[in-house]
């Protein structure tokens, strides 16, 4: 007798990069038969949907007193934050990674009480998470369940390593002490009322600094073996790489006619929030309309107020996963789906990072020749497109990407997590 299928409900952070890391996992799990239903917030209501996923709603705070505008939060987050955005990363852990944490720690409180109605509703064969705080309704739910982090892999401690959004090298560990003790100072009150609220929802409680638990059962992290950190402590045996994790659902794409001519193909892409800097993508613009290549532009959520040069063509949204197939080179913010993913269609990167772990990301492409790493704000106009052409024309490099991505694609990582889920699901045992 055919056992049934197995219901699976993925629970992303609620924005766009671990979103879209879940959905090419869930696709293939779709594909193969189970019940796949997404927890996402009310912003987020009827993408899912639209994918062909079941959805259940749930918000991180009360409604606000005034209808919500679709992209109006991004566009008021950038307005009263990018200022810090050209601090030093030590400077932003107080300014801004703190206030962050403590948002995120806050939605986590609100929510509990929803997403145990969710999980009683539901009675999943296993939940999987990609979130950077916990969520101690899922424990409580005596579910099993799965972490996957979809951030750098910094965000896995260990001595040997730089700090997480420090963006320090590997190679050189000045700085490192300074900024864990900044960023004990900064957080390890948050951190410490966070876990008395975690235990008394009847979840263990944390390790000291850390906003998230290791599942006892499942934990993936997605990340190239080629760019992975070498470790000096090991993680559990429950924890197994992704070395990319590309969907499949994005729509097909092709070269727009007002893009045809001379010059490489060039992906401008600062993610759904450094786009929302409008300076900075104006300033962008008005460097590469000196380029003799050719632009295709994620304009982001600024996009009516954003015109591009004659060498550019763009929209709000693109999709992401069949644009890349089609370019040669790639100016990112460092995003750890677009970082990964740039290594999986072997495109040579130039990054830009704004916060969060895309300092990181930088670093690692640049000290591994992978890419360049840039100064946001600072770099000049010669800086960046002397960057640009110099990886344009690195035909070493090329043959390393080359290389990089026809093994990632051998064994998509979203088909790698699908299998280890279903493991999961069909033995409720950990996965080793």
């Amino acid at each position: 007798m055919t056992p049934p299928a197995p219901t699976i409900v993925f629970f992303p952070e609620g924005a766009y990069g671990p979103t879209n890391n879940c959905v090419g996992i869930g696709d293939v799990l779709r594909r193969r038969g189970a019940r796949v239903v997404f927890v996402v917030e009310e912003s987020f209501a009827g993408s899912l949907e639209a994918k062909g996923f079941e959805e259940r709603l749930m918000r991180l705070g009360p409604p606000p007193e005034e209808p919500e505008i679709p992209g109006q939060f991004w566009k008021d987050f950038i307005r009263d934050t990018a200022a810090l955005f050209r601090l030093p990363t030590i400077e932003q852990l107080g300014s801004f990674l703190q206030p962050t944490w403590q948002a995120l720690v806050d939605g986590s409180k609100y929510v509990n009480a929803r997403l145990t109605e969710i999980f009683d509703e539901l009675r999943p064969d296993v939940i999987v998470e990609d979130n950077v705080v916990a969520f101690p309704a899922i424990w409580a739910s005596g579910r099993p369940w799965v972490r996957i982090v979809s951030c750098n892999p910094l965000e896995l401690p260990d001595p040997a390593l730089p700090p997480v959004f420090s963006g320090y090298p590997l190679a050189d560990r000045s700085g490192w002490d300074e900024f864990r003790a900044e960023h004990r100072r900064t957080h390890l009150d948050m951190w410490r009322d966070f876990d008395e609220f975690v235990r008394a929802q009847g979840a263990p409680g944390l390790r000291e600094l850390e906003f998230m638990h290791e599942s006892p059962y499942l934990n993936m992290y997605v990340y190239p073996e080629e760019a992975d950190y070498p470790r000096s402590v090991a993680l559990a045996p429950t924890w197994h790489r992704l070395d990319s994790s590309v969907r499949a659902t994005d729509e097909p794409w092709s070269v727009p006619a007002e893009l045809e001519g001379e010059g490489r193909l060039v992906y401008l892409s600062l993610g759904s929030l450094a786009s929302a800097d409008l300076e900075l993508m104006r300033r962008l613009v008005g460097v590469l309309a000196g380029s003799p290549n050719r632009f295709v532009v994620s304009k982001g959520p600024q996009h009516a107020e954003l015109e591009l040069a004659d060498n550019m063509w763009g929209a709000e949204f693109l999709p992401q996963a069949s644009v890349l197939p089609q370019v040669d080179l790639v100016i990112t913010h460092g995003g750890n789906n677009t970082t990964t993913e740039c290594l999986y269609f072997g495109k040579p990167m130039v990054v830009l990072p704004v916060f969060w772990d895309q300092y990181d990301n930088a670093q690692r492409v640049h000290e591994l020749g992978l890419g360049r790493r840039l100064d946001t704000y600072r770099c000049s106009e010669e800086e960046l497109l002397g960057a640009i052409e110099d990886l344009l024309v690195d035909a070493a490099l090329a043959v390393r990407l080359d290389a990089i991505s026809a093994r990632l694609q051998t064994v998509p990582g979203t088909v790698r997590a699908a299998g280890l889920i279903e493991r999961l699901a069909s033995t409720g045992e950990p996965v080793v």
